[in-house]
């Protein structure tokens, strides 16, 4: 059965909306945190990065299947931006996940049979005004607060980046997601593709993650804030490679 967590088939879903904020952190603070496989993807040799992403997902189902097969789900990923040479010699970008969060429990008991994210479920409530999103979750302690109607976006104050071209090289989620087995020195690769995908810089009001906190991070300054809308998406099926 444990290639059945091997992204063993393709998967689609439709993206109402995906938020991701991403959070520089001196790269020495996180380099523990990343298998032996995968490198940190560092701006100026000094930032990593981690991301939290917040997506609400509509009729996710393997690829091909109707829609009314599908789930909607609200998933919530924290991320590290990694760097990736597999076999071929051709380097990578992507993800290294640490925590995988949804809001049903059918998507906790499917996502833990079919990948190595470790899904937990969790309560999430959003409210919305004309001027503001809220989104949070008392059992995991995080709480945003996003502006609705913001126009000339400035970066969080802080940032690494010195404008918003600079900051979307690090907008997740990337193509690749990586996970790798210690014990038998093999890189899953799962390659996800999108369609119509213009991030748009949005303004953070209020931000606090627990998480980070449990990470033990010093400092960790919010670096961007991207908000994507209406976006098909698939992942291919997982590939399976040797780490030499």
């Amino acid at each position: 059965m444990k290639f059945l967590k091997n992204h063993p088939f393709a998967v689609e879903a439709f993206f109402e909306s995906s938020i991701v904020f991403t959070f520089a952190i001196p790269k020495e603070e996180l380099q523990h945190l990343i298998p032996e496989c995968l490198e940190l993807d560092t701006f100026q040799d000094k930032w990593a990065f981690v991301a939290a992403a917040m997506v609400q997902t509509k009729d996710l189902r393997p690829k091909g299947f109707p829609k009314f097969l599908g789930n909607d789900f609200f998933l919530i990923g924290y991320r590290v931006f990694v760097r990736y040479t597999n076999n071929a010699g051709k380097r990578l970008r992507g993800l290294y996940i640490l925590k995988s969060e949804t809001d049903k429990k059918k998507m906790e008991f499917m996502g833990n049979i079919f990948t190595h994210y470790n899904y937990t479920t969790t309560d999430i409530y959003q409210t919305e005004t004309e001027y503001t999103k809220e989104i949070q979750s008392i059992q995991s302690k995080f709480n945003v607060k996003l502006s609705q109607n913001e126009e000339n976006i400035s970066l969080p104050e802080n940032s690494p980046f010195a404008d918003w071209k600079e900051a979307r090289r690090f907008a997740g989620p990337l193509p690749f997601t990586f996970t790798y087995n210690g014990k038998t020195k093999e890189v899953l690769i799962i390659e996800g593709v999108r369609q119509n995908w213009a991030p748009e810089p949005v303004k953070v009001l209020v931000y606090h993650f627990d998480f980070l906190d449990q990470l033990k991070l010093k400092n960790p300054i919010l670096a961007n804030a991207f908000v994507i809308k209406n976006i098909p998406y698939y992942w291919k099926k997982g590939k399976i490679e040797s780490w030499k």
